[in-house]
This record gives C-alpha cells, structure tokens and sequence, in this order.
C-alpha cells in the first residue's frame, strides 16, 4: 500500500508537528495531573457521589467500595428504579447516601463532597463533569469521555480553568499487566522490536435490548425533560446517535485507547467500514472495521480494529502488538494474554523470567554500566526460504517462515483486584498524594478523537486524515 497522506503532510511533519505540539502542552501552566491535591476532607477520607446508578454506575462503586477511607455521601438518577436499588446497596455497606435526582441539587448542597464518579450515558458526561468541576469537585468520568469532540474539549477546558483534577476511565491505562506490558516489554527491552502492526477486535454474541421491570417506566414527560425519546431508548442509549457513538466507542474506546497509549503517538489517517446489519431496532452499527496508520519514529505502525456483536467467536477481546522481534497479545483477560517470540529474535530467557523482569541495575552477563537489555543483541539469521510444492519422490516442501513456531510466555504480573479498582486507586491518590493521573482529560481527548474518526469514516466512505492539532484541546 503506497503512502497515502505523503503529501501535503509527510511523516516526518507529521511527527515534528506532534513533538512541538507536546512541548507546548507541557510547558503549558495547567495540566490535569498538577491540579491542587490534598483536597479530601476528614484527613485522607474522601467523600464521593455517583451521578448515574446504571451497570456502569454499578460496576464502579463496587470497585470502590474496596478501597480504603472512600466514603460514599450521595447518588444521583433520574430513575427511580436504578436510584433506590444503588441507595439500598450502599447503605447495606454501612454507607448513609443521600439520594438526588437532579445533579444540580446535589451538587448544591451536599457541602461536604469531594469528588464526583460520572457514569451516566456519554452525551451527559460534558454537562455533568463541567458542572462538577466548577462546583470545585474532582471528577472520574467514565469513557468515551463524550459523543462530541466538542464536549470533550470543553472538560479539559473546565478542568483547566478550575484547576481540579479529571481522570476519564479508560482503567487499562492503570492496570499492572498493562503497565508492565507498556513499560517493560515494549518501551524498554523493546522484545517486539519494530513494531509494524495492530490488531484489536471484541466479539459479543448476539443479545436482546434492555427491557423494563413491570411498573418501572418513566412517564414521557420525565423522560423528554432529561432529553430522552422513551424508555426504550433510555435503557438502550448506546444504541442511538443522540446519547452515544455506538459500539465504536462504548467497547472500541477501551482498545483503540490502548494503541495510542503503548505507542506513544496518534494516528494521521483513518479508513472504515461498517453497518446496522443485523439490528433493525439501532441507529448505530452493530459491527465495524477500522484502519489508522500511526507514524513513529521506527516507521509507519498500520492497525485495525473490528468490532462485532453478532458473534463471539474468534477469540473473545484483545490487542495484539506485532513487531518483527515479537508480538504481544494483551488482554483484560489473562488467558488471552501472552508475549510470542519470533525465530530471528534474540533469546529471551533473561529477560521473560520472574527474576529479571523487572530490570536490575547489574545481573550475570551484564557488561560494566549498562543493564543486561542495554547490551547489543545478536540477532539469528532469517530463515531461508524453502520452495513450496512437491519434490521428485518426496513430500510437498513449504516456506518456514509460515511455519515456523513461535515461542509463547506469559506476562508474570497479575491483577488480583476488580478490573477498575487500580485506576480508582489513582485517581483518589492523586487527590490524597499528587500522584499523577493515569488517563487525564488530555490524554483521553486524544483518544476520543481517535476513537470518533471511525464513526465518520463509516459514513464518509472514504479516507479521512487527522492533523496534529486534531489532538489537543
């Protein structure tokens, strides 16, 4: 495939452009992670409410409650039936919340609250974090961080003139094996070698919409105030253009994040394909294929991602990482997950173990000063190309480049917690301690950038281009 933004924007542009722009970005006097800190009341104890008590609303204040000296003060919903459950829930915790449902009202007299968790449908996010945010509370939003790249601009924003922390929940970015993956295997051994290709992909069986407990519906009127066309939409918002971007960004986030994240860089061009195909009951595709192209300093990184909800075979979720030293398939679940070594590589045995993963200063065999990564590693010769097809009076030969076996480890770093409990943990030590922000509001409008691009490529039918200033807020 030739080179098909080379002109007027090259690589090398490309990349310089992005260097100068992440100079400015971090010279600039405000960035999410040196908001004030030491914020939380009560000594370390910080006090917390939770606009919107859906699944996710759900799965996060169970992470939550795990982690010490978090205090849950209020929850906010629109629906009954969702706030009255999670208040009953909270308070068998030994939780006194106060129930709201109006976020305003919250926001306006509960004086003791420290921090907002934002999981409400994503064309809410920007309302509620600004909100939040100028109400002089810390904020934990979950991703995509919005359905506009308008909204999300508009958070970073908020965050900055207000100078309080925002963290967005794209929660691999605080997850150990991921940490690990990214830090040691790819960034700094560099096992992969050359990076030159993503693949990524979630796959759902097929699934019924959201129905409503008997007796549980919301009158139209309630429901046109909070913007909403009815119960079925409220319950299936993911679904339609109005509330969110489809499965692209409510599963696909999650992964295209990823890629920008262990590379290091934001992509130049985005080609897609996708359809409602199966559900006649959506506005947004139910599967899609994208196509970015990263430029890094090694060269041009080409990944796909697909996203399907008509099927769950092929292999569940991952991202896949494949350099021509190595490959790396991750995954938030472990038995997706494994580091494949290609014939050419050096051996990795050092460097794969319990003992000297986490890099020492000196080991055996390491040259004076430098680690034993550091050291020039002797490549194998590719293997040579056997011709494929019989031969006189023997069997059919084949080329061992495809046949070859690849060597597999796992990655020795586990997770033994809920799968959102560390990026919480972040982002509450961030208000207690400084810590930095895993995925702050900058990080994340890049990807929500990204992330959008497929959407309008779909529709497009055509090759759409991203420029470097596409990705600061």
């Amino acid at each position: 495939m030739s080179d098909p933004i080379s002109s007027p924007l090259s690589r090398r542009d490309f990349l310089s452009t992005s260097a100068k722009l992440g100079a400015v970005i971090a010279s600039a006097p405000y960035i999410s992670r040196a908001a004030e800190v030491g914020a939380a009341r009560n000594g370390d104890t910080v006090n917390i409410a939770i606009i919107g008590c859906g699944v996710e609303g759900t799965i996060l204040y169970n992470a939550a409650k795990n982690i010490p000296d978090i205090r849950f003060v209020a929850v906010c919903d629109i629906w009954p039936y969702n706030l009255t459950s999670t208040e009953r829930r909270l308070k068998a915790f030994k939780q006194d919340v106060k129930p709201f449902e109006d976020y305003r009202e919250m926001l306006a007299t509960v004086k003791e609250l420290d921090a907002v968790v934002i999981a409400t449908p994503d064309f809410m996010h920007a309302e509620h974090t600004n909100a939040a945010l100028k109400a002089g509370k810390h904020v934990y939003c979950e991703k995509l961080m919005s359905n506009t790249v308008a909204g999300a601009r508009s958070m970073v924003q908020t965050a900055r003139e207000t100078k309080k922390l925002l963290q967005i929940g794209h929660q691999r970015r605080s997850n150990p094996r991921y940490l690990h993956a990214r830090d040691k295997i790819v960034r700094d051994a560099r096992m992969l070698g050359r990076i030159t290709n993503i693949s990524g992909q979630w796959h759902r069986a097929v699934t019924d919409d959201f129905g409503v407990p008997k007796n549980q519906q919301m009158s139209a009127e309630k429901l046109a105030k909070y913007g909403y066309a009815n119960m079925h939409e409220y319950r299936n918002w993911r679904w339609f253009k109005k509330y969110a971007g489809g499965v692209v960004s409510d599963l696909g986030a999650h992964q295209i994040d990823v890629y920008n994240w262990m590379l290091g860089a934001n992509p130049r061009m985005c080609i897609a394909s996708g359809g409602v195909d199966y559900y006649k009951t959506h506005e947004w595709y139910d599967n899609a294929i994208g196509i970015y192209e990263y430029p890094t300093k090694d060269g041009i990184v080409r990944a796909t991602y697909e996203v399907l909800t008509t099927t769950s075979a092929g292999g569940g979720y991952h991202e896949y990482f494949m350099g021509d030293e190595g490959a790396l398939k991750m995954s938030e679940n472990p038995k997706f997950t494994k580091l494949y070594r290609e014939a050419r590589a050096p051996e990795w045995d050092q460097f794969v173990t319990q003992k000297l993963i986490s890099r020492p200063d000196s080991g055996e065999g390491a040259t004076a000063g430098l680690k034993p990564w550091d050291k020039p590693r002797q490549r194998l010769a590719i293997p040579s190309k056997v011709p494929v097809g019989a031969s006189a009076g023997g069997p059919a030969k084949v080329d061992v480049r495809e046949t070859a076996q690849l060597s597999a480890w796992d990655i020795p770093v586990t997770l033994d917690k809920a799968i959102h409990q560390p990026h919480l943990e972040n982002f509450f030590d961030a208000m207690r301690k400084g810590a930095s922000l895993n995925c702050p509001g900058e990080d994340a409008f890049a990807t929500t950038v990204t992330v959008l691009k497929v959407n309008e490529a779909i529709a497009a039918q055509k090759m759409l281009t991203f420029a470097p200033t596409d990705f600061v807020a």
